[in-house]
């Protein structure tokens, strides 16, 4: 199965430290080697990186690395294919455009005799479940709320149902965000752990690789990393209840459903 990363913070931060630890995971430290992604809100834009190349020697994972770009919201995908052939159609995070605003997804999981009806205003370009999934989840949305976006809860509400319409076809780990907020679906694995004040020194999992945060933020910030496992070994993370959809602005959750 492939692994998720994401970031939602209360002021642009950069992800380098977590990239570094996820990155290995795909064909170092784990067998994720079909090409990985990642995405960076910037105000309404969004920067998107991908490569079918496995990300621990991605040249474009390097580039990455070394780039600290801040963002709110980042969302990051390993894979390792179910369903559709290694292209870079296939690479997630996927990107669309609703009421004015990009969204960006990814997903881990497999999705069994899932096939529903797409009235066109999305439409996959490649031959994942992942994307076929995408469209239809924002084409559900579109339908139900018209041409303006509606205030987080009401979509909040109707979008756990979505996802435990989509859930009931398979393993649908999601990340999820339009630049405003992060959404989180867990079906089997993922964790998160929020950093504020007083900051720490943190150890990667992956790589014998520290930073004390104490050093590199503000006493304000605040910042939730969400993962498919946790990164580093010396932190508290809290593992999500599977069949949970949880919402993280600001760097912290800010609402939860069950989806099972």
């Amino acid at each position: 199965m492939c692994q998720l990363l994401g970031m939602n913070g209360n002021t642009p931060t950069d992800i380098c430290f977590s990239f570094e630890g996820f990155r290995t995971r795909g064909g170092l430290t784990d067998v994720h080697k079909d090409g990985w992604g990642i995405a960076f809100f910037e105000g309404p834009g969004c920067r998107v990186f991908l490569d079918v190349e496995p990300s621990a020697h991605s040249a474009v994972a390097e580039l990455v690395r070394h780039y600290p770009i801040h963002s709110k919201n980042v969302i990051a995908h390993i894979r390792k294919a179910t369903q559709g052939r290694v292209a870079l159609e296939n690479t997630h995070p996927f990107q669309r455009e609703l009421w004015g605003r990009y969204w960006l997804f990814a997903h881990n999981g497999n999705l069994k005799d899932f096939a529903p009806t797409l009235d066109g205003s999305f439409v996959p370009v490649g031959d994942t479940d992942s994307e076929l999934a995408f469209c239809f989840l924002l084409q559900r949305l579109r339908a139900e709320f018209g041409h303006a976006m509606p205030l987080r809860r009401p979509m909040f509400d109707f979008l756990a149902g979505i996802t435990r319409e989509i859930a009931a076809h398979g393993e649908f780990n999601f990340l999820l965000s339009n630049g405003n907020c992060l959404y989180a679906h867990c079906a089997t694995k993922l964790a998160y752990i929020v950093r504020q004040a007083p900051f720490a020194v943190a150890h990667l999992k992956d790589q014998d690789v520290s930073v004390d945060f104490s050093e590199v933020t503000n006493p304000d910030d605040r910042v939730a990393v969400i993962a498919t496992l946790p990164l580093t070994d010396n932190e508290t993370w809290t593992a999500m209840e599977p069949g949970t959809l949880m919402v993280f602005h600001g760097g912290v959750p800010a609402a939860t459903a069950h989806t099972a």
